[in-house]
């Protein structure tokens, strides 16, 4: 287990690229997806598909045995003959066959009904490809949704605890001067014990979110499989606010079509009642007389043989009559699980359906959110300059001034969280149309600068779902 656990700490974060400076969104999302273990798990299944089609593909070819043997005894074998009609022995012993043989053959067999069974399931392997590729897609769909959503916490974390710092001094700072008037005993003493409520209540909300927004780095850390302990290191871009860049179609049942054609999981299940109609054919086909046909060279080097070297061919046919008793069970059975893959499809068509209307209707939602986080923010930081500008003048207290503080920050960090939102929804509803954001040729030996430029590009694409 030791040892388990020292190789595995030596090859989680191997052979990856170092950080080489800010890294902006697409970086993070081409770092996920060529770290990520998650996704690094569904590219192996994807791999490992392959070579089992590559594997089923020998399957079809014809049998090529070579064979060799030593047969010896003690003594010859020797034999006699005996007339039939008066059971009298007629020759005397004698030996067609030496002591010690060594023989050889090379033949060439091929079963016919075996070659159709491997065709038929060198298709299946290629339909279990297919599916793969699209688990791929799902997990590299979902892997992008969570990359989004902490690179957007992230980004609210870097905007926020520099001021969320400066505020806790200050907070720390009014405690201790608010403790100074209650032991010199300078107002009544309700006033001080009211005022201290106050800052720890707001003492109380800064160190929440402090321990809200301190975890966000480390989530985007996890996704892109940074080393524990380098999310210190990693400066975030950060990035424009793209709310207005954002649309939605007019059209929903262009979005439902395209969406009922892409999404990975309609395809899989394509995919496996195709593979479930192949298996009838197959369950016909075992049905049939086996035709075995084969070829070979043969030597011997017994003596007694008038040819020591010869060709073989013979074609033989077999068949399994238990087979036509089976098949009825086995015909339920490709039927009954062509009614569940059916059902499932409608199923799934159904939440596929709803979940499209669901996306856009996060999106429109969240849009106004972000409108009206917006226009708060704004407000709240007009009237928290109003303040800091009466506070310095005196004409409004500590207390005041320190509460349209708190509130501007909160403002902002609202702000920033619709906004998060909003880019969550946003690739929520591209994965809810199974919209491929993902290059089209994707490999483990792309650099990371390289697949995050492809990765724009895609993004680019896909804000275009109105044309």
């Amino acid at each position: 287990m030791k040892s388990r656990v020292k190789e595995n700490r030596s090859v989680l974060t191997r052979d990856q690229e170092s950080l080489s400076g800010p890294m902006d969104l697409y970086e993070a999302m081409a770092r996920a997806l060529k770290y990520n273990l998650e996704a690094r798990v569904e590219w192996m299944h994807k791999m490992l598909a392959q070579t089992q089609l590559d594997l089923s593909h020998y399957a079809m070819l014809p049998r090529l045995a070579a064979n060799a043997g030593f047969d010896g005894r003690s003594n010859f074998a020797g034999g006699v003959a005996q007339s039939l009609l008066t059971g009298r022995q007629v020759l005397e012993p004698f030996t067609s066959a030496e002591k010690n043989i060594f023989s050889a053959d090379l033949s060439l067999s091929w079963n016919v009904l075996d070659f159709g069974l491997s065709y038929i399931r060198a298709k299946q392997a290629a339909d279990d490809v297919l599916i793969a590729d699209e688990e791929r897609r799902r997990v590299a769909n979902r892997v992008m949704q969570d990359v989004r959503a902490a690179y957007w916490r992230a980004i609210s974390a870097e905007r926020i605890l520099p001021s969320l710092k400066q505020l806790d001094e200050w907070v720390k700072s009014a405690l201790e001067q608010a403790q100074a008037v209650q032991d010199e005993k300078l107002s009544a003493p309700m006033v001080p014990l009211q005022y201290k409520l106050d800052l720890l209540n707001t003492q109380r909300y800064i160190q929440q979110l402090f321990r809200d927004l301190s975890i966000a780095k480390l989530q985007l850390a996890a996704l892109i499989n940074l080393p524990p302990g380098q999310e210190k290191d990693m400066v975030l871009m950060v990035p424009e606010r793209e709310s207005n860049t954002i649309s939605l179609p007019p059209d929903m049942a262009l979005l439902e079509d395209r969406a009922l054609e892409a999404r990975p999981e309609l395809r899989m299940i394509d995919y496996r009642r195709r593979i479930n109609s192949r298996e009838a054919k197959a369950a016909i086909l075992e049905m049939m007389p086996s035709l075995n046909l084969v070829v070979g060279e043969n030597y011997s080097s017994n003596k007694f043989l008038f040819n020591n070297h010869w060709g073989a061919y013979a074609a033989r046919a077999s068949w399994n009559l238990l087979s036509l008793i089976r098949y009825p069970a086995r015909a339920k059975t490709i039927e009954a699980q062509e009614k569940v893959l059916h059902t499932q499809n409608l199923a799934l068509t159904m939440a596929v359906m709803s979940q499209v209307h669901v996306s856009v209707a996060q999106v429109a939602h969240a849009k106004k959110e972000v409108a009206t986080a917006m226009l708060y923010h704004n407000t709240q930081s007009q009237i928290t300059e109003q303040a800091r500008l009466a506070w310095r003048s005196s004409k409004l207290s500590e207390q005041a001034m320190l509460r349209e503080r708190v509130a501007q920050v909160a403002a902002q960090l609202r702000y920033d969280a619709v906004e998060a939102e909003l880019q969550t929804a946003w690739a929520s509803l591209l994965a809810a149309i199974g919209e491929d954001v993902l290059p089209n040729e994707l490999t483990q030996e792309q650099s990371v600068s390289r697949l995050a430029m492809q990765l724009r590009v895609r993004w680019a694409k896909s804000k275009e779902l109105t044309k």
